[in-house]
C-alpha cells in the first residue's frame, strides 16, 4: 500500500465501516480514488470509478430483487430497482456510512448543501466501483449492501400505492437524459357525468411518455408515471434518443 500513513489509517476504518478488513483483497489505490473529488484533482479523481459504481448497483439490485421476489413482473422490479438506486437512496447510505469524512474534496464543495445529495451519491458510486474492480465481483459488495437492499424493498413494496412511480421515473430520465420529466395537468371537464378530477401527461422534452386520471393532480401525476413507467422502462425502451 503505496499510501500516506494517515490516509491508510483513513481507509481503513472505511472498510471497519463496510465490515471488511485489510486483508481483503481491496485495491488500495482504486480506493483512494473513488472518494478524490475532482476539485481536489481535475486528472485523478472517482469519476470513471462512479460510471462503473452505477453499472455495480444496478446489477446488485437486479440480483437481491430477483432473489427475494423472484414471482415479481419486469416491470414492477424496474420501478423497484430505479427507487433503489436513485440519488436519494444512494445519497442517504453514504451518510450512513460517512463518506464525507474520507473524502479528498475541497472544503467549499463539501459545504454546498445544494449539491450535497449528488456528492454523496457519486462517491457511493465510486466506492462501489472501486470494490468490484478490485475483484471483478460483487464479493466485496454483496455482503454489506444486500441487506439496505431488501430492506429499501420492503419499506417501498409496502407502501400503499406500491411504488412511486414518480419518484422511479424521475430517476430513469434522469440517468438515462439528465433531466426531468415534465407533467402537464388539466382538470377533468365537469360538465361530463363521472368527470371529475385531474388528466395529466407526463413528457419528457417534447415526447409524451403516458397519462392518467385521478381525484388529485398528485394522483393523476402518479397515474401518468406509471403508465409511462410499463411502456418504456419496464420494456427497457429509450422513447427518444437526445433531449435538446
Amino acid at each position: 500500500m503505496s499510501l500516506l500513513p494517515h490516509r491508510q489509517t483513513q481507509l481503513k476504518a472505511l472498510l471497519r465501516r463496510l465490515g471488511l478488513t485489510e486483508n481483503d483483497p481491496v485495491d488500495w489505490k482504486l480506493l483512494d480514488l473513488a472518494l478524490t473529488h475532482a476539485s481536489q484533482s481535475p486528472e485523478e479523481n472517482y469519476q470513471q470509478l462512479e460510471f462503473v459504481g452505477d453499472a455495480v448497483v444496478r446489477l446488485a439490485s437486479a440480483e437481491v430483487l430477483m432473489e427475494h421476489y423472484p414471482q415479481t413482473s419486469v416491470g414492477e422490479m424496474s420501478a423497484l430497482r430505479a427507487i433503489l438506486v436513485s440519488d436519494r437512496t444512494l445519497a442517504g447510505w453514504g451518510e450512513l456510512y460517512g463518506l464525507d469524512r474520507f473524502l479528498w474534496i475541497t472544503p467549499a464543495v463539501l459545504a454546498d448543501k445544494n449539491g450535497r445529495v449528488s456528492l454523496m451519491a457519486d462517491s457511493f458510486e465510486a466506492l462501489l466501483g472501486a470494490l468490484y474492480l478490485s475483484v471483478g465481483d460483487l464479493s466485496l459488495i454483496r455482503p454489506w449492501l444486500s441487506e439496505h437492499l431488501r430492506a429499501k424493498a420492503v419499506e417501498i413494496r409496502q407502501d400503499p400505492a406500491l411504488h412511486n412511480y414518480k419518484e422511479a421515473l424521475q430517476a430513469w430520465t434522469q440517468a438515462h437524459y439528465k433531466c426531468l420529466p415534465e407533467y402537464r395537468v388539466e382538470p377533468l371537464d365537469q360538465n361530463l357525468p363521472q368527470q371529475s378530477g385531474f388528466q395529466a401527461t407526463v413528457w419528457l422534452g417534447d415526447q409524451p411518455l403516458g397519462s392518467g386520471s385521478g381525484p388529485s393532480k398528485k394522483s393523476a401525476e402518479q397515474a401518468a408515471a406509471q403508465q409511462a413507467y410499463q411502456e418504456f422502462i419496464a420494456k427497457e425502451i429509450l422513447p427518444i434518443s437526445k433531449i435538446n
